[in-house]
């Protein structure tokens, strides 16, 4: 059985801070422990990270800022390590550890963004500071976006990623930052400059980022993807690609443009599921028979929608990928895909009709429906 995930703070982790805290002249070991330690079991991982903070505020013997000195000096010095899956050890604090620190700056840093946005910067070397950032730019949203243009041309791969992952609108398990889901432009800047990061890492959060934004700005997402593939390398299309996902798979006419998928023309559907009653935890069968009268091939995105059965009788979609390929002309294109219908705990499932849609280029254009069993 896998460890819990809240067991990366344990009894050994706490220790091993508390041996590099003891560094600090006038930290009190007994009361960070008896803090930091207090019915750990009961807690989940982010509630163990904030009392380990707690802890921290209770036993240093200064605050921010006159105690960044001294945390920046028990870093680790290896400026590369990121999130290390590692334990800590005697030569500074890294990975997981890193988390309650993070927490300590937002709670006693907001006064002082200068000095706590430097030590950030540190601390996302050695671990992630994307969670502990977006106060900043809550509080002191101008200073902390200038800041974020010099980290997007660090040196540093960790400080990069950090100057894109950290503004976020939707990260996930952050806070939300209404004022960039309201207004994303601000952050446009600090996008382009990192598109074409030599780390994939660094890019990778670059497209997470356009994902959240177009969440809430469709059309200001696919048309920042026209421009950007314009004479695009292929790490920026693949960027690009991954920063639409979410559109893509909603069908969004002008993204679908951007990547070579317009309206389907003169396309002939035969579309079939079976069986037609099938239980919950059993598989569906799904076969399509595409055709088209144009002269040339046609490109094409498939998709498969399931409208699964709502407690008031209404339906809710789930867009399962394809394929992407190109139907020739004169001939058909037939297409099989078996649908494995499990049981999830984020979806509660209702016997009776559902429905599943065939849609190519953003486009439903044949459905049948099935009656699901609950055993």
């Amino acid at each position: 059985m896998a460890e819990p995930f809240k067991n990366l703070f344990n009894p050994a982790v706490i220790s091993s801070m508390a041996g590099l805290f003891d560094r600090i002249e006038g930290f009190d070991r007994t009361a960070f422990l008896d803090i930091a330690l207090n019915r750990l079991d009961e807690l989940e991982l982010m509630q163990r990270s904030d009392q380990i903070a707690h802890a921290m505020t209770a036993s240093l013997p200064t605050q921010v800022p006159d105690i960044l000195p001294a945390l920046t000096a028990l870093l680790h010095p290896n400026r590369d390590i990121g999130f290390a899956s590692e334990g800590l050890d005697a030569d500074g604090l890294r990975g997981w550890s890193l988390m309650p620190v993070g927490k300590y700056i937002t709670t006693h840093g907001l006064d002082h963004p200068a000095e706590s946005l430097g030590f950030l910067r540190e601390l996302t070397m050695r671990s992630s500071a994307e969670f502990a950032v977006r106060p900043f730019y809550q509080q002191h949203p101008d200073q902390t976006l200038a800041e974020t243009a010099k980290w997007a041309r660090d040196e540093n791969h960790h400080v990069r990623r950090l100057a894109s992952e950290g503004c976020r609108p939707r990260l996930p398990w952050g806070i939300r930052l209404q004022a960039f889901v309201k207004d994303p432009v601000p952050l446009l800047p600090i996008l382009t400059t990192l598109r074409d990061d030599p780390s994939e890492y660094v890019r990778r959060s670059v497209a997470n980022n356009l994902n959240d934004i177009a969440k809430d700005h469709p059309d200001l997402v696919a048309d920042l993807a026209a421009d950007w593939m314009k004479n695009a390398p292929d790490p920026r299309k693949k960027l690009i690609k991954h920063a639409c996902r979410s559109l893509i798979k909603a069908g969004h006419p002008a993204t679908l443009a951007v990547f070579g998928y317009g309206p389907p023309e003169g396309l002939h559907a035969v579309f079939d599921a079976q069986p037609q009653a099938v239980q919950l935890g059993e598989s569906l069968s799904v076969s399509a028979n595409l055709h088209h009268d144009g002269p040339a091939d046609q490109s094409v995105l498939i998709d498969l929608i399931l409208r699964f059965l709502r407690a008031d009788g209404s339906h809710s979609a789930k867009v399962f990928k394809w394929t992407e390929t190109s139907i020739p002309a004169g001939e058909p294109l037939q297409l099989t895909k078996r649908l494995p219908l499990r049981k999830v705990t984020t979806r509660r499932h209702y016997p009776g009709p559902q429905f599943v849609a065939l849609q190519v280029n953003g486009q439903v254009i044949a459905e049948t429906g099935f009656q699901m069993e609950i055993p």
